[in-house]
């Protein structure tokens, strides 16, 4: 592979990279379009295509619903970015962000049985976005947003979903705050310590950190003081202030704290990490309250390395790489989410539906099975989707009831 290259293309290539590389050259992208049904005569033909598409055509046109009972509708979910932010790399726009949509599809299938295709789009305009996507709407049963920047993504999620009849979920958002959310009920679950009572810090104020913050606060986690690039969040930044931190600031650092990460930090119970490599040093962890609990989920790196952290006196430690304990990763949230909403022919994803997530999620170890290398089950573990799956639909059958 590496012989297709040139110099400046070589340069960092590791061997993972390489195979990554070489999987993708080989089978040009990793998903296709299978035919379901075998056109192999003449009345094939007539079923499959004309004349047969005409009744089932008319149905839809007399009942749009009837759309989940005769076409892919019912199974398929639209995985939509404008390449802005994939994670662990940046703003590279549309194209360049279809092998990263490739491979969320290839999981929807694999762990939920549910047919997603990738759209890439040309434009990072917000209108653009939300008339692209109410436009392409009709095939899907649902839309997944991934890799938008805020504070852009926020307008487009609450314009979609007013718009549209079906569920629209931002998945940076949501499906990390979940994925956190459940790690954090059974890391002080086995600490023996009321959510109440603990003190938490987050490093990134973009989707990811606005989301897990707002479903912390829900959960009981009151003492929260938010970090961004600049330093905490508080109210001597207002002027340089957009809503979506305005909104932050109506529920965190109410002590009126001020500085940076090493300021947050001190006295904390929980550490939550949504944003660059290396930013939690050693130090900083000696300084938290005792046993902390670190989530480093920063991609490709975490805000510290699990070690480090142990060293520092980290109790329990999480991160978003593979292989490590404790993984943390969306993937144990949307593809559940996701086979829910479709089996219960949801129009909407509430938020108690999300709480169903999280705390199935959750639940899926036991009191006597948590430690502290097992807070959450594992990314791959069988049963994960199907739960989740279950908790979803039985949400959205409740909903409105007492």
């Amino acid at each position: 592979m590496k012989d297709e290259m040139n110099n400046n293309d070589i340069a960092g290539i590791t061997d993972d990279d390489e195979q990554s590389l070489m999987l993708r050259s080989i089978y040009k992208g990793k998903i296709e379009v299978v035919s379901k049904a075998p056109v192999r005569t003449k009345d094939d033909l007539a079923t499959i295509y004309i004349p047969g598409i005409i009744e089932p055509c008319m149905f839809i046109a007399k009942d749009p619903e009837n759309a989940r009972r005769f076409t892919i509708k019912s199974n398929t979910v639209a995985v939509v970015s404008d390449g802005s932010a994939v994670p662990g790399i940046g703003n590279i726009g549309g194209l360049a962000v279809l092998p990263a949509l490739e491979g969320k599809a290839v999981l929807f299938k694999e762990l939920s049985g549910i047919d997603a295709f990738p759209v890439c789009l040309d434009t990072q305009d917000t209108d653009e976005i939300v008339e692209t996507v109410k436009h392409i709407a009709p095939t899907f049963g649902a839309i997944n947003l991934e890799g938008i920047s805020a504070p852009r993504c926020f307008e487009i999620e609450r314009r979609l979903k007013e718009e549209l009849d079906i569920p629209v979920f931002h998945d940076c958002q949501h499906g990390t705050a979940i994925a956190v959310s459940a790690a954090v009920v059974n890391a002080f679950r086995f600490l023996d310590k009321q959510l109440t009572y603990v003190h938490a810090v987050i490093s990134g104020a973009g989707a990811a950190g606005a989301a897990v913050a707002k479903m912390l606060y829900a959960l009981g986690i009151r003492d929260i003081v938010i970090c961004d690039s600049k330093g905490i969040i508080n109210a001597t930044r207002i002027p340089e202030f957009g809503e979506d931190k305005l909104e932050l600031l109506e529920f965190t650092n109410k002590e009126g704290l001020t500085g940076g990460l090493d300021e947050a930090v001190m006295g904390r119970d929980l550490f939550i990490g949504v944003s660059k490599p290396g930013v939690l040093t050693e130090k900083m962890v000696r300084s938290m309250a005792d046993d902390p609990v670190i989530f480093a989920l920063a991609s490709p790196e975490p805000e510290i390395q699990p070690d480090l952290a142990r060293g520092a006196g980290a109790r329990i430690i999480g991160t978003g790489k593979p292989g490590q304990p404790n993984q943390i990763d969306k993937v144990l949230v949307f593809p559940g989410i996701f086979r829910g909403i479709l089996d219960a022919h949801a129009k909407e994803i509430t938020e108690a539906m999300e709480f169903a997530a999280l705390h199935a999620l959750a639940g899926l170890v036991p009191a006597g099975e948590l430690s502290e290398d097992h807070v959450l089950p594992a990314v791959l573990e069988g049963g994960v989707a199907e739960a989740v799956a279950r908790a979803v639909a039985e949400a959205w059958a409740l909903r409105g009831e007492g």
